[in-house]
């Protein structure tokens, strides 16, 4: 394996990396060589550091296809995400429930948008982010690697480094990241199920995703499992806890309205739902989609150690299913563990 330089004689801000080219990787393509020096860099971000000339091989800038040579040098600076410096830091509360050198865990209140994008290009979790901890600027994202809809609450990992991103990514690429949310459904389905139907962008409806078999459709499951049940004439309404084996756009939205079991409050996938009435702290008068990120498990991206993090649900929700007779609400549900 080609070694790290170790120049003692540099500048203590150079934060070039420099590798000398051996057997292993002589007569190499750059850009594949890159790869296994660098596993922790996406590939699509060394070809942009390669076109923008942060990579060199023997001083000189180079093309990703160039050929190396035995005791080549190459020095890599890299970059930071090139849309990570256009979003300002904007100080706000954040609710950090882990933070060590490689990780944050947040817990997002209901209400806050995760990511800039039109019509919320300031205010964001991101935003948050970058005031709370300004070395994000440099990863891309701000660390984010998955997000929430904006009005469910939950926890949410952010990455703090180029590596634990790609860490992160990976486990979530596998399927290997414990999500689970709580919601609150109309009517009862099915003690436990799964729910395995792709998801496409709704054509009629641009804001609106569904179940589609168009060839853009992306796969989707969706594991969940009865908690509690209750009663309101003429309604009886299901506190559901869902797992997500993928990652999709309104996924647990979108499944449960497709098996007839709509979420209560959801604005936009209601179908089922009554018109929405009353006080906001009943059922009907739920005022965003009652879908709460309980418990979020990981392997740690540097200590390797299993993590798990559960919060209650915001005052909204809380009130909600208390009034509903659900709890209790201040530890982690079971029903998947006790289903294996």
């Amino acid at each position: 394996m080609p070694e790290e330089i170790d120049d003692a004689d540099a500048d203590a801000g150079d934060l070039a990396l420099r590798f000398s080219v051996d057997a292993r990787h002589a007569g190499m393509r750059l850009d594949r060589a890159l790869a296994e020096l660098m596993p922790d860099v996406s590939r699509s971000r060394l070809q942009q550091w390669v076109a923008g000339s942060a990579v060199r091989v023997n001083g000189a800038a180079v093309r990703q296809r160039h050929e190396l040579v035995l005791g080549d040098l190459i020095e890599v600076e890299p970059q930071p995400a090139p849309d990570a410096k256009a979003y300002a830091p904007e100080p706000m509360p954040l609710a950090v429930v882990h933070e060590d050198n490689d990780i944050l865990v947040v817990d997002k209140p209901p209400g806050l948008v995760v990511h800039p994008a039109a019509g919320h290009w300031s205010g964001t979790l991101l935003n948050g982010l970058l005031a709370y901890a300004p070395q994000l600027v440099d990863v891309p994202r701000a660390g984010i690697v998955h997000r929430l809809d904006a009005d469910t609450s939950g926890l949410m990992v952010v990455a703090r480094t180029l590596a634990a991103q790609a860490h992160l990514v990976r486990q979530l690429q596998e399927r290997s990241v414990m999500r689970e949310y709580w919601a609150i459904a109309l009517g009862v389905p099915a003690a436990a199920g799964t729910v395995e139907a792709p998801i496409g962008r709704d054509p009629r409806n641009p804001l609106r995703f569904r179940v589609s078999h168009a060839p853009s459709a992306k796969p989707a499951r969706t594991r969940y499992a009865v908690v509690a049940s209750a009663q309101d004439e003429p309604a009886r309404l299901a506190w559901l806890a869902c797992r997500l084996d993928t990652g999709r756009t309104h996924q647990i939205r979108v499944h449960m309205e497709h098996i007839g079991h709509p979420l209560v409050g959801d604005p936009v996938y209601r179908r089922g739902l009554p018109g929405r009435a009353g006080d906001p702290r009943t059922w009907r008068g739920f005022a965003r989609q009652a879908l709460h990120a309980s418990r979020l498990g990981l392997i740690h991206p540097a200590t390797g150690r299993s993590m798990t993090w559960f919060r209650a649900p915001p005052a909204d929700l809380a009130g909600l299913m208390a009034g509903l007779g659900f709890g209790p609400l201040d530890q982690p549900t079971r029903v998947f563990e006790e289903r294996r």
